[in-house]
């Protein structure tokens, strides 16, 4: 008999603890949020809900009507009961455009009854930017909550220690602003830097990869934007960073080509790669291909260098100006009978990009 009256006492002690425990909610940043709560109904019903650090009150219902006289003012006018559930014993709670004082521990009672409800607010990592002047790449991403932490990487690894500047600030609505910026000592065009913005819900990876394309004046271009087995939904295009070139929303949706651009653009493949024509020296300059998805935003930065071919009997000159950045370099190549005559190099104040756009000019005299 002891046994038994043991067994009922832990059963009803369980019950008790499971009905007494805090509910669990998560919230979005402005965003409407509901806290649950549910009481055996009633006739003539008073529902109170409070903030319990410092019983704030935040919603009371009684004689049929809300009562709101003494409801706190960070909360004024964003809160909702669904009036024409409550006789059946659902007195749960509205919160609209959630703010972060919003979180904490929340009771509802009514009738004797009470509840405990513990709202936790966050704003997801939604957008992550990533970009380059000179030697330095710079990572950030604003309005989230709770403070993220920020991480890189390449592909393929690089195994030297980062030089980065990390800065985090808190605004006003309680979010976290953050911003790095990566020094790179050697600013190669054969690897792809990526940032990585986290929090304990969400996290979002941006990449940047930058190569030179040269090509020849008035003719077909391809410029590459992501392997051909990436997995992303929508697709953007701008020229030297600030121009749409054209944009793609799913994978089944047409895109869409600005109007100035519609001459020069050929076609897109699956992968994102850009097809362009009828190129002439105002198309000179930076293509930028962003790719996203619900967690990585894929950008690659594309610098299409024009060269200018002339052609003579027996003899192809090769003839490139290029100004970035105060860099200037001249390279004359000629060749006759397939066979390299003279080679004369004049650089000034050179951009370290400079000895891949030899090679690059090389592979293109090789291949005619």
């Amino acid at each position: 008999m002891t046994a038994v009256l043991c067994v009922v006492f832990l059963i009803l002690t369980f019950l008790w603890t499971l009905t007494r425990a805090d509910t669990d909610v998560s919230c979005v940043y402005m965003e409407n949020c509901i806290l649950p709560c549910s009481i055996q109904g009633s006739s003539d019903v008073v529902i109170h809900w409070v903030q319990t650090e410092g019983n704030v009150p935040v919603h009371a219902y009684y004689d049929d009507q809300d009562q709101l006289a003494f409801q706190a003012l960070h909360i004024r006018n964003r809160t909702s009961l669904f009036k024409d559930q409550i006789l059946r014993g659902n007195i749960s709670l509205q919160l609209t455009g959630v703010k972060v004082q919003d979180q904490g521990r929340y009771k509802c009672y009514s009738d004797g009854q009470e509840k405990h409800v513990v709202v936790k607010v966050y704003a997801p990592v939604n957008k992550v930017d990533i970009h380059q002047v000179e030697n330095s790449i710079t990572c950030s991403s604003e309005g989230i909550y709770p403070e993220p932490e920020l991480t890189w990487s390449t592909n393929p690894p690089i195994k030297i220690t980062f030089n980065t500047t990390t800065r985090v600030q808190q605004t006003k609505q309680q979010l976290y602003n953050i911003s790095s910026s990566l020094i790179l000592s050697d600013p190669g065009t054969d690897v792809v830097y990526s940032c990585t913005i986290s929090t304990r819900r969400n996290k979002r990876r941006t990449a940047l990869f930058r190569p030179i394309s040269i090509i020849e004046f008035d003719t077909e271009s391809s410029v590459d934007c992501a392997d051909s087995d990436a997995s992303f939904s929508n697709l953007v295009w701008r020229f030297n960073h600030s121009e749409i070139i054209l944009t793609q929303k799913g994978t089944d949706v047409p895109d869409t080509v600005s109007k100035q651009w519609r001459q020069h653009v050929k076609s897109v493949s699956e992968s994102g790669s850009l097809t362009l024509q009828h190129l002439t020296s105002d198309q000179e300059g930076t293509y930028s291909c962003e790719l996203h998805n619900a967690e990585e935003t894929f950008q690659r930065e594309t610098l299409l260098i024009f060269v200018k071919i002339k052609r003579t009997e027996g003899r192809v000159l090769y003839n490139s100006l290029c100004c970035t950045s105060s860099s200037l370099f001249v390279l004359c190549i000629s060749r006759k009978n397939n066979v390299t005559n003279q080679v004369k190099k004049v650089t000034l104040k050179c951009d370290p990009k400079i000895s891949f756009l030899f090679q690059q000019l090389q592979k293109m005299l090789e291949s005619l």
